[in-house]
């Protein structure tokens, strides 16, 4: 049976008219039962039907043959284009092929496809697509957490301990804004909002501008939080290093954000050229420059505050120079209207992402002080990279996904449940799952390319004993698992409330990521303690030898 937009044209005049249509007519027949209040009467010959909305005239759909017409009845056009439209992507198959029947003038058909379709995608294409720039982001991890179990020996990380509480939600700002903006970008790449070159240019000025917004403020915030998690756990307070670090993690944020950015720009635009899915690809190549890249930034701001921390005009120059930046940002962000919304309304995911991100920093502050707890410095940015970095891609598919095959507020049939099982989220047939399945399947083999690099390069300072490799590997996979269904739960949440899961998803899921990493983490050289000394949970553990 051919498929038509006709189901598209009558949601939109429900829209329009808020009525329900029980029964309709088919062109080139009498009517069949009650009319739609306001819709002009077509002739009986007729070939189109014009809105009473736009006054745009539509096509009709073709009329049906005698032999469909005694099998579905005498509205049978109608049901059968309502029941296509209601089938899952896959059965539908291509967008271009449902675009090109759909006619030119449907409301819902684009001048040109939008972008790589999911139904299309199969699991090796997925698969190639997201191994790569995985193992990629795996080499930046596995470099970040070498960098931290070195940087932890510099003076202003010993001095000032609260730095490193900073690390994982300064970190963690790839997830809150790099990662969702290369979402954002993807999406818009995908449904063909970046392929007009004056579009192109709004989209992007004003996503980088937003996103410098955020991270002043966001930094600024983090800072704040870090201190009082020292005072709540006993702490002091020093009001100069106080400044140095809100200081150093504004500073550090803006220029990160400014880097990846634009990094993330080019990533997406230039995986649309090449055909490629931005969605498998931005993602990761942003936590592999992300972790090293801020960690670095971090390091080397705060050491530049900290050693001119007498001059009583540096701190306050930085404060007043992003008090005066920031409003130029948000007026170039105001030229697109989608980024409005978020510069408005988005702040609520990434300032209580931000917050989750600093209780794993506090359990960072803790044990890496302790002997038992050696090697944690370097593992904790690899663990709580791999898992953002899955579920980041896990989302953005997702979200993209509906965007093409979905209207925001309204859940397509095949994914009306708003609480999946885990079977539902990793055992179904649908496109998300086998991305699901294929994303689960990399955490083993990368955690052991990883934890390799690690063992070959800082032997001495980590553990390698494989019961402690196995419950590395069990951690890794219990938190990417856990996260990827929360993913599947979230997306359909947020879709039914009408808000956008590139903004409102991702910076939830990786924070929540950096806190199950962290904890998790913390739980492997706990167990591994115990079994290595044979002692009950309630007694001391003999301290491992700490590196030279």
């Amino acid at each position: 049976m051919q498929v038509t937009s006709f189901p598209y044209r009558l949601a939109t005049l429900r829209r329009h008219r808020n009525v329900t249509l029980p029964r309709t007519r088919v062109c080139g027949e009498a009517e069949l039962g009650p009319r739609v209040p306001g819709l002009p009467e077509a002739e009986a010959t007729g070939s189109s039907i014009s809105s009473p909305v736009s006054g745009q005239e539509w096509p009709c759909p073709p009329a049906v043959d005698e032999h469909q017409s005694r099998l579905s009845g005498p509205s049978c056009a109608p049901a059968a284009a309502m029941e296509t439209r209601q089938r899952r992507p896959e059965e539908l198959g291509l967008l271009q092929a449902l675009s090109a029947r759909s006619g030119a003038d449907s409301p819902r058909a684009a001048p040109t496809p939008p972008g790589p379709e999911l139904s299309g995608e199969t699991a090796w294409c997925i698969g190639s697509q997201v191994a790569l720039p995985f193992l990629l982001a795996g080499l930046g991890l596995s470099g970040a957490g070498l960098l931290l179990h070195y940087f932890q020996h510099w003076p202003v990380f010993t001095e000032m301990k609260d730095l490193l509480t900073l690390v994982p939600p300064l970190v963690g700002l790839k997830g809150n804004l790099e990662m969702t903006l290369a979402s954002r970008l993807s999406t818009a790449a995908n449904t063909g909002q970046v392929d007009d070159p004056q579009e192109q240019y709004r989209v992007v000025s004003s996503n980088l501008a937003l996103v410098q917004v955020q991270a002043a403020v966001v930094g600024l915030l983090a800072a704040v939080a870090a201190l009082l998690l020292g005072l709540a756990s006993g702490q002091g307070l020093d009001v100069v290093e106080a400044q140095v670090l809100c200081a150093s993690s504004v500073l550090t944020a803006s220029l990160a954000a400014c880097a990846l950015g634009t990094l993330m720009v080019c990533i997406v635009v230039g995986a649309r050229k090449l055909g490629v899915n931005p969605d498998n690809i931005a993602t990761p190549i942003a936590a592999s420059l992300g972790d090293l890249t801020t960690l670095s930034l971090l390091a080397v701001v705060s050491s530049f505050f900290y050693r001119h921390r007498d001059s009583q005009y540096l701190t306050p120059l930085v404060f007043v120079g992003f008090a005066a930046l920031t409003p130029a940002c948000v007026l170039v962000a105001k030229q697109n209207p989608p980024v409005v919304r978020i510069l408005k309304f988005g702040w609520f995911p990434i300032v209580l992402a931000m917050l989750v991100s600093s209780l794993g920093g506090l359990i960072l502050n803790k044990t890496l002080s302790r002997p038992q707890f050696r090697g944690m410095a370097v593992f904790a940015p690899i663990i709580c990279g791999v898992g953002g970095n899955l579920v980041a891609i896990q989302t953005s598919r997702i979200s993209t996904h509906l965007h093409l095959w979905g209207t925001p507020g309204v859940l397509p049939l095949w994914m009306k449940k708003c609480w999946p099982n885990p079977c539902s989220t990793f055992c179904s047939s649908e496109i998300n799952a086998t991305s699901a399945r294929i994303l689960l399947v990399l955490v083993v083999p990368g955690h052991l390319a990883f934890f390799s690099i690690v063992s070959l390069l800082e032997g001495q300072s980590v553990p390698s004993e494989r019961t402690f490799v196995l419950l590395y590997l069990l951690a890794g996979l219990v938190q990417v698992t856990i996260l990827l269904h929360l993913a599947d739960v979230a997306v359909r949440l947020a879709w039914r409330r009408a808000l956008d899961p590139d903004d409102h998803c991702i910076p939830y899921l990786t924070g929540l990521g950096d806190l199950l990493g962290t904890g998790l983490l913390a739980l492997c050289f706990l167990a591994h303690g115990l079994l290595q000394t044979g002692v009950q949970p309630g007694g001391p553990l003999d301290p491992a030898p700490g590196p030279s």
